[in-house]
C-alpha cells in the first residue's frame, strides 16, 4: 500500500513542479493575463496539456509503471478544472470589487444589447465610481430575448419598457445603439418620458474618435440625436496615403469646420499641422481642444488674414504646405446680403489669394470647403461660394497639384447654425423665430462632415466639386418644436417670413449637375466650369450693394469671353497690384 501512495505523492510533486515551470514560461504566474480571460484560459490549457504529455511519456518510459497510464490522463483534466474554477472565483471577486455601489449609483436600463450596448455595460460594471449601475437590457431583436451580459439579462423589447422599469426599479433608460434612424431615438425618448424615467444617450462612434464609451460619455439627447446620426465608413488607409508625413495647412482653423478638421487631422502621422486664422481667441480654443493646453507660442498656430495677399504668399513660401484645407469664409447669409463687398474681399478674393499662394508653393492637394448654397445660388453667400468653386476648378487647369471643392449643407452645432440661434432663444425664454413653416434644410454633424471631407480629399479629382450625402432635408419648424419641447417652460414659435436671398428648400446639385458616385457611396462627383481669376478682379467691393450682388451673380454664369481690361492685363503679364489696376479702369461707380 505504501508503494502506490509514495508513487502518487512523487507524481503529484513532479506535476506541481512541471506546472510551475511551464506556467512560468507561459507567463501564467507573472500577472500577464486578466482573471478568467480567454488568454489566461489558453495559457492554463496549454500548461495542463504539456504536463499531461510529459507525465504520460515518463510513465510510459519506465520499465515498471508505478501508476497506471490512465492516471495522468485523468489527473490532467481534473487539474484543469480546479485551476479554471479558482481563476473563475477570483474573477468574480475582482468584478464585484469594481462594480459601482448600488446604494449610490442610479439603476438604469440599457436599450441595445449589441456592440455599443455591451461595451457600455461592461464599462459601467467595471467602474466603482460610475453614477449608473445597469439592472437590465432592452432590445428589439428576438434572438437576444434570453441573452445575459455580465449577469445582466434582456428584459424585453421597447414595448416592455414600462414593465421593465417597474420590475427593476430603474430610473433612467440609456439609449446605447450606435447607428440608428432618428425616428427610433425620438420614439424611445417619448416612451421613456411617458413611463416617468429619464432618457440618456451615448455618443455615436463619429463623436468617439477612439471608439471607447464610458459613464462619462452618457449625456442628455441633443438635437443632433433627434435629427439623425449616421455611421460614416471612412477609408483610413486611403486617408493615411495622402496625409501621412505631409505638411498640412488649414485656413479658418478656428471655425466650426476648421477646428474639427484640425482635431481629426491631428490623429494622423502628419509631418506638420499648421492652423491659420485671423481670430486669436479661436486659435487659442482649437489648440486647447487638441493638446489640453494653449500657450500660443508654437509654430503650428498662424495668425493671418486672407485679405493680406503679401502676407499669405510669404507664409506659404516659408512653410511650404503640401496639403491645404481652405475652410476660411464669411458664412452668415443675411449679413452678407447687406454687406456683399465683404464677401468679395474675404470669400472671393481671399480664396484666390490662397489659390495663388498654393500654386506658387507647389501644393500637392488643395481642398476648398464650399456649401450647398453654391448650387443654383440665390444669395450673396451662394454666389461667392460658387465663384470659389469655379476659381478652384481654374487652378486645377494651371497648377501642378490636385485642386477640388467639397460641398455640403448645414453643420449641427456650428456657430452659424440655426440650431445655435434656437438654443439661445429658448434659453432666453423665447420666442423661437422660424422663417417659414415649410422651409427645409440639410443637416449633418460636424464630425460626420469632416470625416467625409477628409475622405473626399483622398478620392477627389482635379476641378471637381464633391457633394457629401446629407440624408433627407429636415423641416426647420419640426426642429424648432423638438427643441422647444425640451425646454423647462413653454416656448412660443413665431414665423417671420423668408429673408432676402433665402430659399424655401436648399439644393445639393445645381442645374445640369448629376448625382454620380463612382468611388464612395456617400460622395457625389460633379464637374465645375473654370472661371479665370482675372474676371473676379473687376469686382468693386465698395460699390452699391445691389451692383455688387449683380456682379457676383453674373460671375456664377458660364461665360467664355474675358473682360477687355483683364485680357489686356493678361497679355502684358499682369500688374504688380492686379486688383487696384483693374478697378481703376472700370467706369465710375463700379
Amino acid at each position: 500500500m505504501a508503494a502506490p501512495l509514495t508513487a502518487t505523492a512523487v507524481a503529484v510533486g513532479v506535476a506541481v513542479v512541471l506546472h510551475t515551470v511551464i506556467g512560468h514560461q507561459q507567463f501564467l504566474y507573472r500577472g500577464r493575463y486578466g482573471f478568467g480571460t480567454f488568454e489566461e484560459a489558453r495559457a492554463v490549457f496549454t500548461t495542463a496539456l504539456a504536463v499531461v504529455l510529459i507525465l504520460f511519456a515518463i510513465d510510459l518510459a519506465l520499465p515498471q509503471r508505478p501508476l497506471p497510464l490512465s492516471a495522468s490522463l485523468v489527473g490532467g483534466p481534473m487539474a484543469l478544472v480546479v485551476m479554471s474554477a479558482v481563476r473563475y472565483v477570483r474573477r468574480l471577486q475582482h468584478e464585484r470589487r469594481l462594480r459601482p455601489d448600488a446604494r449610490q449609483a442610479t439603476p438604469v436600463l440599457l436599450f441595445g444589447a449589441g456592440t455599443a450596448g455591451q461595451r457600455l455595460l461592461r464599462s459601467l460594471m467595471q467602474d466603482p465610481n460610475s453614477q449608473y449601475v445597469p439592472v437590465g437590457l432592452i432590445d428589439d431583436d428576438p434572438g437576444k430575448r434570453h441573452l445575459r451580459v455580465n449577469g445582466i439579462a434582456v428584459k424585453g423589447n421597447r414595448n416592455d419598457i414600462p414593465k421593465a422599469l417597474a420590475a427593476t426599479g430603474a430610473k433612467t433608460v440609456i439609449f446605447a445603439v450606435a447607428n440608428v434612424d432618428a425616428a427610433v431615438i425620438r420614439e424611445m425618448r417619448r416612451r421613456t418620458l411617458d413611463a416617468g424615467a429619464a432618457f440618456k444617450v451615448v455618443p455615436s462612434f463619429t463623436e468617439l474618435l477612439d471608439g471607447k464609451v464610458s459613464a462619462a460619455d452618457v449625456r442628455d439627447a441633443n438635437i443632433a440625436d433627434l435629427l439623425g446620426r449616421h455611421q460614416v465608413d471612412t477609408d483610413l488607409d486611403a486617408i493615411a496615403g495622402y496625409l501621412k508625413g505631409k505638411r498640412v495647412l488649414v485656413t479658418g482653423a478656428g471655425g466650426s469646420i476648421g477646428s474639427e478638421l484640425c482635431r481629426q487631422l491631428h490623429r494622423f502621422e502628419l509631418a506638420e499641422l499648421m492652423m491659420l486664422d485671423r481670430d486669436e481667441s479661436a486659435l487659442h480654443a482649437v489648440q486647447l481642444s487638441i493638446h489640453g493646453r494653449a500657450l500660443l507660442d508654437s509654430p503650428e498656430l498662424i495668425l493671418a488674414d486672407l485679405r493680406d495677399a503679401d502676407g499669405i504668399s510669404a507664409i506659404f513660401a516659408e512653410r511650404r504646405p503640401q496639403v491645404v484645407f481652405h475652410a476660411a469664409a464669411l458664412k452668415h447669409l443675411s449679413l452678407l446680403e447687406s454687406h456683399p463687398g465683404e464677401a468679395v474681399k474675404s470669400n472671393v478674393w481671399g480664396t484666390q489669394t490662397v489659390l495663388d499662394a498654393a500654386a506658387a508653393a507647389g501644393v500637392e492637394r488643395f481642398v476648398n470647403i464650399s456649401t450647398d448654397k453654391a448650387a443654383n445660388p440665390s444669395s450673396v453667400l451662394g454666389f461667392s461660394k460658387r465663384i470659389t468653386e469655379r476659381l478652384t476648378a481654374h487652378a486645377a487647369t494651371t497648377g501642378d497639384g490636385t485642386y477640388l471643392s467639397v460641398r455640403f449643407g448645414n453643420v449641427l452645432g456650428s456657430r452659424g447654425s440655426v440650431l445655435t440661434a434656437f438654443a439661445a432663444q429658448i434659453a432666453a425664454g423665447g420666442p423661437v423665430t422660424v422663417t417659414d413653416p415649410e422651409v427645409t434644410r440639410y443637416f449633418m454633424t460636424v464630425q460626420e462632415a469632416v470625416q467625409l471631407v477628409i475622405q473626399a480629399a483622398a478620392i477627389g479629382r482635379d476641378g471637381e466639386a464633391l457633394v457629401l450625402e446629407m440624408g433627407r432635408p429636415v423641416r426647420i419648424a419640426q426642429v424648432a418644436r423638438q427643441m422647444a419641447e425640451q425646454a423647462d417652460t413653454p416656448v412660443e414659435i413665431v414665423y417671420t417670413g423668408l429673408r432676402p436671398g433665402e430659399k424655401l428648400h436648399e439644393e445639393l446639385f445645381g442645374e445640369g449637375e448629376k448625382d454620380v458616385r463612382p468611388l464612395h457611396p456617400l460622395i457625389s462627383h460633379v464637374e465645375v466650369p473654370a472661371l479665370d481669376p482675372y474676371e473676379v478682379q473687376v469686382l468693386a467691393p465698395y460699390a452699391e450693394p445691389q451692383r455688387i450682388t449683380k456682379q457676383l451673380s453674373e460671375l456664377c454664369e458660364v461665360r467664355e469671353k474675358v473682360p477687355v481690361a483683364a485680357a489686356h492685363i493678361a497679355r502684358q503679364g499682369g500688374p504688380v497690384n492686379l486688383r487696384e489696376t483693374v478697378v481703376l479702369q472700370m467706369p465710375h461707380g463700379m
